[in-house]
């Protein structure tokens, strides 16, 4: 079974992590400076999010949509919510043809460091959906 039910739950908390980092002071600057717009396509639900990082401020825009992205990563629901716990690497991913990426590598590998503040909003946003699943 998926830890996601449907593209709402990978909206609400995927990009509510995306959201909380834009409003964190630590976590907002470093995200906003990578000057990037990421599209992530997951499966397993099916779930698309474009995610403007700009030094303005961060975007997330649910679903499809026209804004051209800099990078796409596409990998299954299941390892993205491993991925923002932290728990799996991206990296290993890819080479395992696991997680699909295009885009320009050097971006793609900055933006991995750079996701790393967002593990802990993660995990505080899913809490109370882990708690009512034990």
């Amino acid at each position: 079974m998926s830890y996601f039910a449907d593209a709402d739950e990978v909206y609400k908390y995927i990009g509510g992590a995306f959201r909380l980092a834009d409003s964190d002071e630590k976590v907002g600057p470093k995200l906003r400076a990578a000057g990037v717009t990421l599209r992530l396509d997951y499966s397993n639900p099916s779930a698309i999010l474009t995610v403007r990082l700009d030094p303005g401020g961060i975007e997330v825009i649910e679903g499809e949509c026209d804004v051209k992205s800099d990078v796409t990563i596409s990998m299954s629901a299941d390892n993205a919510n491993k991925f923002w716990r932290g728990e799996y690497n991206a990296t290993v991913g890819m080479a395992k043809g696991e997680a699909k990426t295009r885009g320009p590598v050097g971006k793609i590998l900055k933006l991995l460091p750079a996701a790393k503040p967002v593990f802990p909003l993660y995990k505080q946003l899913v809490a109370e959906k882990d708690a009512a699943q034990s």
